[in-house]
């Protein structure tokens, strides 16, 4: 069973790529729980391209500053406090779905409502939990300058993923050696359709911005320079899919394959520093731009991460020259040892799956059976608010 962020593609892909992997391995992912909310949709390609019937619950959030582009702390900390007995409820959806399910391992990747029912249900199933960021609990992980605060959230929203789970994945761009019982370093989850691509530059810009804000500092700067063509995926519904506001720009809906296809054939990738897509484009051998999201600490950690190992170049702003000065002066990335890497991939996932038994211990009082959760039941509607309602299945596109 899996239970998935629903923030941008990064983890959405990551669970796509180890579901096939576990397929090929004679498992069965038997359903997935994703993150949504108004503000986002789960995108069409996931629902086409994944087997196991999809439940989307509403999950913790991001809010943003009026322009659409820095993440503001506080609102996002105020909205989401007030959505408590939401959250509370969707809870207990999960619940229900594993007793449903009776699913021997689960696997979060990176979700917050995951980690609180790891930590309120204690449900025997294995639990595990993948994401890049965990790879901030070893050493050798570059954190970013940044106030006080921002790392703090950073380290908070880590550990509220990954509480009461029994192993750790971090994803990482580079073979690193941990030594923590808990935590193991692997290579990142790609799935088979990047792997067939063959590699050409056609003259385009790739950029893939998941907030709109940024999209409008791209289209300010291809004012100036209007010859340069740029084809810019973002998840924004105000304007229609292949937008063109003027010649030699064009602004794409969230579309996995078409995404591919473009950064297949692209002379430059420019994102906003999330892992996933990076470790695609390190793949296929472009040139890379990262512009961490403001205020989204993990990305400036993720941007010296992969300026560590050499797969591009950091910025503050959505300004192609250092991009295109950098594809005059490229050299490809090491992809032979990305690619060894990431042969690993397979095999290490599913060792570290298959082979891990958590410890057994006296199963303890979960949070779902203590007189207290009993009492709030009682005296709040449990139709509207904690009883898990009946759950309307959703199955994927064929």
């Amino acid at each position: 069973m899996f239970i998935i962020q629903g923030e941008g593609r990064g983890h959405m892909t990551q669970a796509m790529a180890l579901e096939q992997m576990l397929k090929s391995a004679g498992h069965t992912v038997c359903t997935m729980v994703i993150g949504s909310s108004k503000r986002r949709e789960i995108p069409t390609y996931f629902k086409q391209k994944t087997t196991a019937p999809i439940h989307p619950v509403e999950s913790p959030n991001f809010f943003f500053d009026a322009e659409n582009k820095s993440i503001n702390l506080w609102k996002t900390f105020y909205r989401n406090f007030l959505k408590l007995p939401v959250f509370a409820r969707e809870v207990g959806r999960i619940n229900k779905l594993v007793k449903t399910h009776k699913p021997d391992a689960i696997i979060n990747f990176y979700d917050m409502l995951g980690g609180f029912y790891f930590l309120f249900a204690n449900p025997d199933a294995k639990r595990i939990v993948v994401a890049h960021q965990y790879l901030a609990s070893h050493p050798s992980f570059p954190f970013a300058k940044a106030n006080k605060w921002q790392k703090r959230m950073f380290l908070l929203n880590n550990f509220l993923t990954s509480m009461n789970s029994h192993k750790k994945l971090a994803l990482s761009f580079d073979h690193l050696t941990s030594h923590q019982k808990d935590l193991s370093v692997v290579p990142p989850l790609l799935r088979s359709e990047i792997k067939n691509l063959a590699p050409t530059s056609e003259g385009h810009i790739l950029a893939y911005v998941v907030n709109k804000g940024y999209g409008d500092e791209i289209l300010k700067w291809h004012e100036q320079n209007k010859k340069i063509k740029i084809h810019c995926f973002w998840d924004n519904k105000e304007h229609p899919d292949e937008w063109s506001p003027r010649k030699n720009i064009t602004f794409h809906h969230l579309n996995d394959q078409k995404f591919l296809t473009y950064m297949a054939s692209c002379s430059g990738y420019l994102s906003t520093a999330g892992f996933e897509s990076i470790c695609e484009a390190m793949y296929l051998g472009k040139p890379i731009m990262m512009v961490p999201v403001k205020g989204q600490y993990e990305q400036a950690c993720n941007a010296l991460d992969a300026e560590r190992v050499g797969a591009g170049i950091a910025a503050k702003k959505f300004k192609l020259g250092k991009l295109l000065t950098l594809i005059t002066k490229h050299s490809a990335y090491k992809t032979d040892q990305f690619h060894n890497w990431l042969h690993m991939a397979k095999p290490m996932h599913i060792k570290e799956i298959e082979a891990f038994v958590p410890e057994q211990s006296k199963r303890r009082v979960t949070f779902f059976r203590t007189p207290f959760w009993k009492s709030i039941k009682r005296k709040l509607n449990p139709q509207t608010l904690f009883q898990s309602p009946e759950l309307d299945y959703q199955q994927p596109a064929q």
